[in-house]
C-alpha cells in the first residue's frame, strides 16, 4: 500500500544532534485508565523529533520492511502541491493538526484508492468528515495522546497572559529595566473566575491544573460531568456558553471544531463577556472570528488573547492575529512537545498495524467508520464540514 504522510518542515538549522533531556518520564496510563499506545515495535528513541519531515513519525523502516511505500512531504498547500499529486493513488493519508493537510471533498474524489485518514494527534476537523462519510473513508486519531500536553500549555498561557509575562520578557531582551511599564498590565490569577468551553479530557485537566491557584472554576459542556467531579473541584456548571462567559475573567476554549462551533466566539459572544476578560484558545482557530478578536483587543473589551491554533494553518503572513495588541500566540505547538510526539507516533503505528492485519482499531481512536461518525467522533462531532476556506493556507510565505 501507499502511505502519504504530511508533516511540518525540519528545523531551520537541521535536525538536532542531541537533545536537552536524555530520556522521558515513564507513563503507562492516562488519568481515566486508558493505556498509552502499544504498537508491536518502535524504530526511534522516545524524545526524538518525529513530527517533521525527517522524523517521519519513525515509520519508514516498519512500512518498507512490510512492503509498503511511504511518501513524506511538507508541501501541502496550493495548486500542484506535492501532497495533492501523491494523494491520487494513496491508500492512507497521515496528517497532523499542527500543520494540517486539509482533506477536502474535492481531494477525496481525486483519490479513489483512499481508505483511511489518520490524524497524528487529536482533532480531525481538517478532514471533511461529511465527505469522508459519503465516500466510506475511515478517519481515526490518537485520542488522548497529547491532551495533557495541551492542558499544560493552557495553564502556561493563562498565567503568562494575566501576569503579562510577554511584555516583561521583551523589556529585558531590549536591555531595559522599565518596571512600571512591565507591571502596568500585570495581575494575580488568584481569586479570578476561570471557565472552560467543554470539559472533556483537555478542558477538565486544565481546570484540575488551575485549582491550586485558588481560583473559581466554571464549565460549559453538552455532557455534564458527574456530581462527584463537580464537588471535588467546586465546579460551577453552566447550561450555555453565554451564561458562563458573563462571569469569567478567563475563558479557555477546548471544544472540537464542527459546524455548531464554527465562529462561536464572534462579536456578539465577545461582547457578552466581562469587559477586560482573557481568552485562551488551544482548540481550533476557526471557533473564533479572527477579525472580532483583533477588534476586541484594540477596544479593550478583551485584555488578552492567547492560543496556538489558527485558521488556516500555517496562517497567512497578514493574518491579524500576528500583529494585534496584547496577544500571546504561538504556532500550533501545544500538542507536539517531544513527549507528545512519542505517544502519537506510537499511536499511528498501532493504528497501521491493526489496519494491515485487519484487526479492530481502538474504539476511542475512531472518528468516522463505515460511513458514520463512530467512537470519539460520535461523542464529539456533528455531521458536516469545517474545512471551507482552507485554501487560504497557501498564502503563507516562509521567511
Amino acid at each position: 500500500m501507499k502511505i502519504l504522510c504530511v508533516l511540518y518542515d525540519d528545523p531551520i538549522n537541521g535536525m538536532p544532534k542531541n537533545y536537552p533531556l536524555g530520556d522521558l518520564p515513564k507513563i503507562d496510563k492516562y488519568p481515566d485508565g486508558m493505556t498509552l499506545p502499544s504498537p508491536n515495535g518502535r524504530d526511534f528513541k522516545p524524545g526524538e523529533l518525529l513530527g517533521c519531515v525527517s522524523g517521519e513519525l519513525g515509520l519508514r523502516k516498519f512500512l518498507e520492511s512490510n512492503g509498503h511505500q511511504l511518501v513524506v512531504t511538507s508541501d501541502k498547500d496550493g495548486d500542484d502541491c506535492t501532497a495533492d499529486k501523491e494523494l491520487v493513488d494513496a491508500d492512507v493519508v497521515i496528517s497532523q493538526p499542527f500543520f494540517p493537510y486539509y482533506l477536502t471533498r474535492k481531494k477525496m474524489e481525486s483519490a479513489p484508492n483512499l481508505k483511511m485518514a489518520i490524524t497524528a494527534g487529536i482533532g480531525s476537523d481538517h478532514v471533511d468528515l461529511q465527505a469522508a462519510m459519503d465516500h466510506k473513508i475511515d478517519v481515526v486519531e490518537v485520542t488522548y495522546c497529547n491532551s495533557r500536553s495541551v492542558a499544560e500549555h493552557i495553564v502556561m498561557m493563562i498565567v503568562s497572559m494575566v501576569r503579562d509575562y510577554h511584555s516583561q520578557y521583551a523589556i529585558v531582551n531590549n536591555g531595559g529595566w522599565n518596571i512600571a511599564d512591565a507591571v502596568q498590565r500585570s495581575y494575580d490569577v488568584e481569586g479570578m473566575h476561570i471557565g472552560t468551553v467543554a470539559a472533556g479530557r483537555i478542558g477538565l485537566d486544565a481546570l484540575r491544573k488551575m485549582k491550586p491557584f485558588d481560583v473559581h472554576l466554571h464549565y460549559f459542556d453538552r455532557h455534564r460531568l458527574p456530581e462527584k467531579v463537580e464537588k471535588e473541584l467546586n465546579l460551577t456548571f453552566h447550561d450555555s456558553v453565554e451564561s458562563m462567559v458573563k462571569v469569567c475573567d478567563v475563558v479557555t476554549i477546548n471544544c472540537p471544531l464542527h459546524p455548531e462551533t464554527e465562529h462561536l466566539f464572534d462579536e456578539t459572544m465577545i461582547n457578552k463577556m466581562k469587559k477586560g476578560a482573557y481568552i485562551v484558545n488551544t482548540a481550533r482557530g476557526k471557533i473564533c472570528d479572527k477579525d472580532a478578536i483583533a477588534a476586541a483587543l484594540k477596544s479593550g473589551q478583551l485584555s488578552g488573547y492567547a492560543g496556538d491554533v489558527w485558521f488556516p494553518q500555517p496562517a497567512p503572513n497578514d493574518h491579524p492575529w500576528r500583529s494585534m495588541p496584547h496577544h500571546g500566540m504561538t504556532p500550533h505547538t501545544s500538542g507536539t512537545s517531544l513527549s507528545a510526539q512519542t505517544r502519537y507516533a506510537d499511536g499511528v503505528r498501532e493504528i497501521l498495524e491493526c489496519f494491515f492485519e485487519k484487526k479492530e482499531i481502538r474504539n476511542q481512536y475512531l472518528i468516522v467508520k463505515d460511513g458514520e461518525l463512530a467512537g470519539m467522533g460520535a461523542h464529539s462531532y456533528s455531521k458536516g464540514t469545517a474545512t471551507d476556506g482552507s485554501e487560504e493556507a497557501a498564502k503563507y510565505q516562509k521567511k
